[in-house]
């Protein structure tokens, strides 16, 4: 589960600007931490099937933010993929 505070936290690492929350790198920022605690959960729980469908739409969301991303800014797609250090397709 993602608390308020790590939110805030990964918004401000990740922001454009001040008042920046719904950006793409934004977007991509919340749903890597929120795969990767998922992850680490159905590490623990494999028989977990309707986890595992939410974490699969989450990569799928996540995939179409950095292809938006990609296609439309590739210097802020490449900086946020350093960022979180993502790999490339």
């Amino acid at each position: 589960m993602l608390t308020k505070t790590k939110k805030t936290k990964i918004i401000k690492e990740t922001q454009v600007h001040d008042k920046d929350t719904g950006s793409a790198e934004v977007q991509i920022g919340i749903l890597s931490k929120r795969i990767d605690e998922l992850a680490s959960h159905l590490k623990k729980h494999q028989k977990d099937n309707h986890s595992r469908r939410g974490l699969l739409a989450m990569v799928a969301d996540r995939q179409t933010h950095m292809k938006y991303l990609q296609r439309k800014d590739p210097k802020r797609y490449n900086t946020i993929v350093k960022k979180l250090e993502l790999k490339k397709k």
